[in-house]
């Protein structure tokens, strides 16, 4: 169900809201947090809401959509309540401001906040420079921004680290998971060696390969490598350097992974580039602050660009001696 509500204030879309709560039970109380998107008044509004509803039946939610329009125009706040199939498992409210509203979401947004519930809020496209002094972000616990969406996606991302505050998050950071746990699952295999050096390679524009890197080196103390592929898609490679040979998954085509190892069969593992409503809903399973995000962007400015890998060494003879060295290492 989809309720209009044209030239309106925050108290009657309020109003309205309890009064469909009554009398017919549409919108219901067991909602875990609210969740505030901030969009321009364009395309990219439906697809957050689609997000955020796939979403929401994990998490349900109330979802405020704060839709900035044209600035030039008379002052005026349109508004529209979904619930229902419309929904998903929230509620929505869409609040499209116009004219000198246009910089008030904060103040439409705060009558409209879920009582002793925390704030999420999700800027899908372009976000503030520092999200934690935005007048939204200030109203919010977490703070999740998409460094793929912006114009110029690599300084976006170098530009977290000095505003970074506890709350903070990226998607291209989210979307990393799966490779974090396929690196870390290989490692725990033998022969144990220590890792010498990392390389990583993707797309010139993707920060989440810069990420990945950057968490490689951080974590391994090692020197990493990342090397810019013409194409891509996002990460194409990942490649851990030890004395009896490298750890490689390489996914080519953005889907399908091929995980080689020493001593083991080439395994293909399922690498598919995650949906955006797959990475929100794993962003909104914890509140509390990311530490491991926050030694990853500190260790942005370690890793090194590349056009070309550098030569991988030769392989060390795996004596029994050196067997035992390297799992005493481990």
């Amino acid at each position: 169900m989809i309720i209009d509500l044209p030239s309106t204030t925050t108290s009657q879309v309020n109003k309205k809201m309890v009064e469909l709560r009554e009398t017919g039970g549409a919108v219901a109380l067991g909602r875990v947090l609210t969740l505030v998107i901030v969009t321009g008044d364009g395309t990219e509004t439906e697809k957050a809401i689609q997000a955020a509803n796939d979403a929401s039946r994990e998490h349900p939610a109330r979802v405020i959509v704060v839709a900035r329009g044209s600035k030039e125009a008379a002052p005026r706040l349109d508004a529209q309540i979904r619930i229902g199939g419309d929904a998903g498992a929230s509620e929505v409210v869409v609040l499209r401001l116009y004219g000198a509203l246009a910089d008030e979401g904060a103040g439409s947004v705060v009558p409209l906040l879920l009582p002793d519930a925390p704030v999420v809020a999700w800027w899908p496209t372009e976000a503030p420079e520092v999200p934690a002094k935005d007048p939204i972000g200030l109203l919010s616990h977490r703070r999740i921004t998409d460094a793929a969406a912006e114009p110029d996606p690599i300084r976006f991302l170098q530009s977290r680290l000095e505003s970074y505050v506890e709350g903070d998050t990226d998607l291209s950071w989210t979307r990393l998971t799966s490779w974090r746990a396929m690196l870390t699952a290989a490692l725990d295999l033998p022969p144990y060696e220590a890792v010498t050096s990392a390389v990583v390679t993707g797309a010139a524009g993707s920060p989440s390969t810069d990420l990945l890197a950057a968490w490689l080196g951080a974590y391994l103390e090692v020197p990493v490598q990342r090397v810019e592929h013409p194409r891509g898609p996002g990460i194409v490679s990942a490649e851990l350097r030890r004395p009896s040979g490298s750890v490689k998954i390489v996914r080519p085509d953005g889907k399908v992974g091929t995980l080689t190892q020493p001593g083991q069969p080439d395994r293909r593992i399922a690498l598919h580039r995650r949906e955006v409503r797959d990475c929100l809903a794993e962003e909104l399973r914890r509140l509390d602050p990311d530490e491991i995000y926050e030694v990853t962007l500190g260790g942005l400015g370690g890793i090194r660009r590349t056009d070309e890998p550098d030569p991988e060494p030769p392989r060390a003879e795996q004596d029994g001696s050196t067997q035992e060295q390297a799992e005493g290492d481990a």
